[in-house]
């Protein structure tokens, strides 16, 4: 496997992802349904849990990115997009850091959240979507950390085809 993904942060990375833009859901769905019982517990517990987990989750996944960023080939041009992906990871992680501690500190778990914490987390999941399509365009458009297409001997027919008929199952 290390030869296909030669370090662990496209592996975890996502998870990040994933659970800050739950959380954001589940800030803005159990403010606007403030005082609907208990679909809005059950969403502010969600709200809170996947905030403090995602920004866990962030942790490991910065490590190995600045892993990788040390240690997957590169030239100039990607150098300088590498590095904006960094600055905005770092300052992502500390405004998650910041916004999970403060909510564990001020917030019971099935607390409603405030208006202005809403919006925060919103901003911190805006955050994650920026790094995250930095960090896309390392990958598609730079070509960091993926291999390489195959290369073709000389005569060889190059080119890929598909014909109109294989490319569709007939039903008989």
């Amino acid at each position: 496997m290390p030869e296909i993904i030669p370090n662990g942060h496209p592996l975890l990375v996502h998870f990040p992802i994933a659970l800050l833009s739950t959380s954001a859901f589940f800030h803005l769905v159990a403010r606007l349904w403030q005082g609907r019982g208990r679909c809005t517990t059950y969403c502010s517990i969600l709200a809170h849990a996947t905030l403090w987990l995602g920004a866990v989750a962030a942790v490991p996944a910065v490590i190995l990115g600045w892993l990788a960023f040390n240690s997957v080939a590169h030239d100039e041009v990607s150098h300088a997009a590498m590095e904006v992906h960094r600055a905005w990871a770092l300052v992502t992680l500390g405004t998650l850091a910041a916004l999970a501690g403060w909510d564990v500190w001020r917030n019971k778990l099935d607390t409603i959240p405030s208006g202005w914490f809403v919006l925060a987390v919103v901003a911190g999941w805006g955050m994650v979507g920026i790094t995250a399509w930095h960090g896309g365009e390392l990958v598609y458009r730079y070509g960091l950390g993926v291999m390489a297409l195959p290369t073709h001997e000389v005569g060889m027919d190059i080119g890929h085809h598909h014909s109109e008929e294989s490319s569709h199952e007939h039903i008989h």
